[in-house]
């Protein structure tokens, strides 16, 4: 009866709803031509209510808990709900619009109230706990040991263990949470579209050719064909504080860049922050932590906010010292060439640009003809071929959601694993960065499912006709977000909630850090590396001139990044911060930051750690794995073969398929034989004399 009546169901489903929650797309994929916008908020009811009857057939289990009568359809549990999420939150990220941020305002709350009634269940928590207390008798692999511990300390976690009152004051801050972070990321991305600044070809002195196409074609998006557009987008900001002689205008683009989420009226964020950061402080005590950083890190590598600074300080002081010579070097170039003001923010990439192109005769704009994204794309499947025997495939004429998105079929050893999706140009639609997710993680059990990854990057588009040239940092980002997508890719794993990147968030970046060594090796550079013009390969003294220039700025670019990462540390150490711009402004004092340089993240727009808490207390990560990458790679360069086959096997098992089998410095060590040494990176950094 149960089986007619849910069939009965389906039947009466509207067509975009079924088409949300049942995938019978090409390929595996959802149908994104079947289903509308205003298909999202009825499907979320119906996901939202089958995973309730889902979490109350578990718990009427009269039986003693086991791995097949339990922890199995509890991991299978939810899979219409996870679909609609993957296909709902990539869309508010990459192509949003005005009826999708009010949904995801209306269901945000919606959603952490549903998960704080299945992590606080108590049948529920029970009966992984009945299950981990007799662990030891049940005979399990060490993988299945590893979800069950990792299950009960994410009930544990979630406040299972907590008095009613404190597991409904709990529900209320993980809710309130929730829309707090949606309306963040909602104001940086209106603040970010909003900006826009039209020039004349009069004001574009300095400016290489190909940023000006960027900037004209930018303008004809905003129906302003024969101008030229400065808006807040990477690919149009960076080019230009880099290249232009109008200080003015540099001045006028890093300030509005900065302010993002600092400009008063209704995208404002500073009411925002402060209730968010009091709201984490109240939930960490709950839990029984000091602060809500002792609360994230208890489930990271790092373990204590006192191991991370003991990585930050030292590499702190390094960098101010380096930033303070380049600084030195910075004026004294700049006062020759007639500038003699102070040396602010947005004079740094301009001076700095002129005087790597004197000591190393080395321009950003001569080498970007060389990096088409279509060649940098085919570089970063390349090597994914050399070290893992991995193919990719480019599928056609398969609707997604955006034209511009591109499908790949993966296939190993002649094998489909998955599909990976790359979508990498900007528009007012997206939000900003670059990033990795899945429609789709993959995993073995009861018939498994192969992962579906994608990649979204805020590239500018060329105009029609030409092809799109990146810079070498765009270069690397695609490498970046590549490697994470293959850690996806990969998974070789039977338990969905130990999948790809379900890991330590200090260990997340290892894969994808790691593979950015590759982009700039001879051999990759030699074949991929060619000229839009005449595809001729780049000048073998091009990648000389790039080694040789690589910690130009180390002092700057680490302080940028660094001042970042203690700000989020000092931000989730306090308990009270009724202000968070007189926050910022004390902590850059106590901090010295140097003269002239910004932090890569000012809070007001850090979505990193505001627009949800993936890396709040945990923006320090990609340092912690940096440690890691360039031990890693290490280990390539000292067999003298960068592609070494069994190294390149072991990188394989332990790292990139193992996903969250095992705590991560068990699968470092398994990797390398030791763990590493932040000495390493720090010279990598160019920061030890």
């Amino acid at each position: 009866m149960q089986h007619q009546a849910k069939k009965q169901q389906q039947n009466s489903t509207p067509q975009g709803v079924k088409a949300l929650l049942d995938w019978h797309g090409a390929h595996g994929l959802p149908d994104f031509g079947a289903f509308t916008d205003a298909d999202f908020a009825p499907a979320f009811r119906q996901a939202l209510a089958e995973a309730e009857s889902e979490i109350n057939v578990l718990t009427a289990i009269k039986e003693a808990p086991t791995i097949e009568n339990f922890l199995i359809p509890f991991e299978l549990s939810g899979q219409r709900l996870d679909r609609l999420c993957s296909i709902f939150f990539l869309r508010a990220g990459a192509h949003s619009n005005e009826q999708i941020r009010r949904l995801e305002r209306e269901f945000a709350p919606e959603l952490a109230r549903f998960s704080s009634r299945l992590m606080m269940n108590a049948a529920l928590f029970a009966k992984i706990e009945a299950l981990y207390q007799k662990l030891p008798a049940l005979g399990a692999d060490s993988e299945t040991r590893r979800v069950v511990s990792e299950s009960r300390k994410g009930f544990i976690r979630s406040g299972a263990a907590l008095p009613a009152a404190a597991q409904e004051r709990l529900a209320a801050i993980n809710e309130r949470l929730a829309v707090l972070g949606a309306q963040f990321g909602q104001n940086v991305l209106q603040d970010s579209s909003d900006w826009v600044l039209f020039l004349d070809e009069a004001d574009l002195a300095g400016l290489p050719e190909e940023a000006i196409a960027v900037m004209r074609a930018a303008a004809a998006e905003h129906g302003r064909e024969g101008s030229y557009a400065l808006t807040l987008t990477r690919a149009v900001i960076v080019p230009f504080l880099t290249f232009s002689t109008r200080r003015d205008l540099r001045e006028t683009v890093l300030k509005a860049y900065q302010a993002r989420g600092a400009r008063g009226g209704a995208t404002d964020n500073a009411e925002i922050m402060r209730e968010t950061l009091a709201l984490r402080a109240d939930k960490a005590k709950l839990l029984g932590f000091p602060t809500y950083a002792a609360f994230k890190l208890e489930n990271s590598m790092a373990k204590t906010a006192g191991n991370v600074m003991d990585l930050l300080l030292p590499v702190w002081e390094k960098a101010r010292q380096k930033a303070a010579s380049e600084r030195d070097a910075l004026r004294e170039f700049a006062a020759a060439s007639g500038h003699n003001d102070r040396l602010e923010a947005w004079d740094w990439r301009f001076y700095a640009e002129k005087l790597k192109a004197e000591l190393y005769a080395f321009d950003e704009a001569q080498l970007k003809p060389y990096l088409q994204l279509d060649n940098i794309l085919a570089a970063a499947f390349y090597v994914a071929g050399r070290l893992f025997g991995v193919e990719f495939t480019e599928i056609h004429n398969v609707p997604l959601w955006h034209e511009t998105a591109r499908l790949w079929q993966v296939r190993r050893q002649g094998k489909e694993i998955g599909l990976f999706i790359g979508d990498y140009f900007a528009r007012p639609s997206k939000q900003s960065g670059a990033w990795m997710s899945a429609l789709q993680s993959g995993h073995k059990l009861q018939g498994g499912a192969r992962p579906i990854i994608y990649n979204i990057c805020n590239f500018a588009q060329s105009a029609k006709g030409r092809p799109v040239l990146l810079s070498l940092d765009e270069a690397r980002t695609v490498f970046h977000e590549f490697g994470h997508a293959l850690h996806g890719l990969l998974s070789d794993v039977r338990w969905p909630s130990v999948s790809g990147t379900s890991v330590a968030r200090d260990f997340v970046e290892l894969p994808s850090q790691l593979y950015e060594h590759w982009l700039t090796t001879p051999e990759v550079m030699a074949k991929f590396a060619r000229s839009s013009k005449t595809g001729e390969a780049m000048p073998r003294e091009f990648l000389q001139k790039i080694h040789k220039a690589k910690n130009f700025t180390s002092g700057y670019d680490t302080v940028q990044y660094t001042a970042s990462a203690l700000m989020d540390m000092e931000l989730h150490e306090s308990t009270n911060v009724a202000d968070v711009a007189a926050f910022e402004e004390a902590q850059l004092a106590r901090l010295h930051m140097p003269e002239g340089i910004a932090m890569m993240h000012r809070p007001a727009h850090f979505k990193h750690i505001f627009d949800g808490d993936g890396y709040a207390a945990g923006y320090y990560s990609y340092m912690w794995s940096e440690v890691m990458d360039v031990d890693a790679f290490a280990a390539f360069e000292a067999s003298g073969d960068v592609f070494n086959p069994e190294i390149a096997d072991k990188l394989y098992r332990h790292i990139y398929a193992a996903g969250g089998t095992k705590e991560p410095a068990a699968l470092y060590q398994a990797f390398r034989g030791r763990m590493p040494q932040p000495a390493a990176m720090i010279k990598d950094r160019g920061l030890e004399e």
